[in-house]
């Protein structure tokens, strides 16, 4: 059982980690998502201007090669114009193979490859062509690179045109002269569209760059707002739970001094006080009253418990009622309470107690259309030497208490046999000292 309990413990808090690190995570994955895609686009970008200057480089080659093939008729300047103009061929290909329905990706991959493209870079010429050809600048890029099919399919033309000529012998000076400028054109028209196809994908790889910088910063921005977000609802909820506990602490040191039913302070707080008061009571006197209510049984057996705890609380808030803010009411268990009044003369603290005993004696207690007279048997003891103990004080006014029962309950009882005491005590003089 407490191992499954454990398990059980231990499968909460990881789903509690879980749920707290979970937005985190989404975002670091969608920041690494955009970053890996980022890389992606500007790799294929970057690859397709890389291939552009290869493609744009042969192109001249294979003018130049055939021009001097044209000029000297060296077979090995053929072959040269054969390998340049192989590599502009490779692109087209590709470029055809891409825009077939279905696309034919290894015909693609070929084509780029004869193209000189570097192998790594293959998938991403494929990738951004399948799935970017309609992005504007991509799209006019594309646009200007199939500008140049006819003169490549001239440029090839015009090799063979050259070499069957020569083998036939010496070409004439005009038409030397004609096959020379026509391949000077062409080279010319090659540089424009060649030179457009590169200020597109310039102007394209700087918009996407800039694009993808402000989503890279966006969701940056979005992991920096989440984590403030995070940490401040993690420091409300800590403080929240620092706040319960604080108030669940009050709460069980309350309810440690306090009676549950009355509110008053329980026994042992009671108890603590007093002590406290007879370690210092060289200051002054110790009024100490104890109050058993009389025939509180009767009203239990009579209308059940929940009268008596009724009637418990209605005495409770009449005994408050006056005191002084260091006077201390307790409920000490039952139907007893007590009273400590320090800095309290003899004849305050038996004062005192009548004027309880007449209150309750006043006070009637109605439940369910019956009245029940509340009277209380009070004993008082007034302690005035330092060294008297807690048991000492408690027995001198539960013995009072206890006197005053015997003696037809509803009365005040002084411990001891020596009413003079009260008698000779000087009338209230120290009133203002307890006030």
């Amino acid at each position: 059982m407490f191992r499954r309990t454990a398990t059980s413990a231990e499968g909460h808090c990881f789903l509690h980690v879980i749920k707290l690190v979970s937005p985190f995570v989404m975002v670091v994955v969608l920041q690494a998502a955009v970053a890996g895609f980022s890389l992606e686009v500007m790799s294929s970008v970057r690859a397709y201007v890389a291939g552009e200057a290869l493609w744009s480089r042969s192109q001249k080659n294979a003018v130049y090669f055939l021009n001097r093939y044209l000029h000297s008729g060296e077979a090995s300047q053929f072959a040269e114009y054969q390998a340049a103009l192989a590599v502009p061929i490779g692109d087209e290909f590709a470029r055809w193979a891409l825009e077939r329905d279905p696309v034919d990706v290894e015909a693609a991959r070929i084509g780029f490859l004869q193209g000189g493209n570097h192998p790594d870079d293959v998938p991403g010429l494929i990738w951004l062509f399948r799935y970017f050809n309609r992005v504007s600048f991509l799209q006019e890029a594309i646009r200007e690179w199939a500008a140049t099919d006819p003169m490549l399919l001239e440029l090839s033309v015009f090799g063979e045109v050259i070499r069957s000529e020569l083998e036939n012998g010496p070409i004439e000076d005009g038409r030397l002269q004609f096959l020379s400028s026509r391949l000077s054109e062409l080279n010319s028209q090659f540089t424009v569209h060649a030179k457009r196809f590169s200020t597109v994908l310039g102007e394209g790889s700087r918009a996407i760059k800039l694009t993808l910088t402000c989503i890279n910063i966006v969701t940056a921005a979005a992991l920096i707002l989440l984590l403030i977000w995070h940490t401040r609802r993690l420091v409300l909820q800590r403080r929240a739970f620092e706040d319960a506990l604080h108030a669940e602490k009050e709460r069980l040191t309350w309810q440690a001094s306090h009676d549950w039913l009355t509110g008053l302070s329980n026994r042992r707080a009671f108890e603590a006080r007093l002590q406290s008061e007879l370690d210092g009571a060289a200051a002054g006197a110790v009024g100490l009253i104890l109050l058993d209510l009389d025939q509180f049984k009767s009203v239990n057996d009579t209308c059940g418990h929940l009268a008596g705890d009724r009637l418990l609380c209605q005495v409770s808030r009449l005994l408050q009622q006056d005191r002084h803010a260091h006077d201390m009411v307790a409920r000490l268990g039952g139907d007893e309470f007590g009273l400590i009044l320090p800095r309290c003369s003899p004849f305050d603290a038996v004062d005192i107690a009548e004027r309880l005993r007449r209150s309750l004696e006043l006070f009637n207690f109605a439940w369910d259309d019956r009245c029940f007279a509340v009277t209380a048997s009070i004993g008082v003891t007034c302690i005035t030497e330092r060294n008297t103990t807690l048991e000492d004080a408690m027995r001198r006014a539960d013995a009072a208490c206890y006197r005053a029962k015997e003696k037809g309950r509803n009365r005040v009882q002084v411990d001891g046999e020596r009413p003079g005491i009260i008698a000779a005590a000087r009338p209230r003089e120290a009133v203002a000292a307890r006030g």
